[in-house]
């Protein structure tokens, strides 16, 4: 037993000696990215994986700049749709009419088969004016 430890002793310095014997390739870089010689086929992972770390959120982007409008303003609008259809309608039926609402006064005057819709912007006094001719009822 002796024996075997005297020569196992004996023999580790030959061994890590003969370690430097041992066959090596050389090492070879080559990038993963595309944009640096990689692969081409590596682009749409690298892409997926960034896109999955991005948390950033874009302050410009359309889903942030819409607002979902509330009931009562749906409602309002709603209203005054209905109120603008009833007015042309009694307009067709010879009646002239105005609608003022907050945005804008709608006055509407049917003068012998002449019909003048006059739109005014409440918030800046623009006016703009409609004229529809041949409008007879006779005919």
């Amino acid at each position: 037993m002796k024996r075997a430890i005297i020569t196992g002793v004996a023999l580790a310095p030959c061994i890590a000696l003969s370690s430097n014997l041992v066959l090596a390739t050389e090492l070879i870089y080559e990038p993963t990215n595309p944009n640096f010689g990689g692969n081409p086929l590596n682009g749409s992972f690298l892409l997926s994986n960034a896109q999955s770390q991005d948390d950033h959120e874009d302050p410009n982007s359309p889903a942030d700049l819409y607002e979902q409008p509330s009931a009562l303003d749906r409602f309002s609008d709603s209203l005054e749709t209905r109120l603008l259809n009833q007015l042309l309608t009694d307009v067709g039926d010879g009646n002239s009419g105005e609608l003022i609402t907050d945005d804008f006064i709608v006055q509407i005057v049917d003068t012998d088969g002449v019909l003048t819709v006059l739109i005014t912007d409440r918030a800046t006094g623009d006016k703009s004016e409609i004229v529809v001719s041949g409008l007879n009822p006779t005919n």
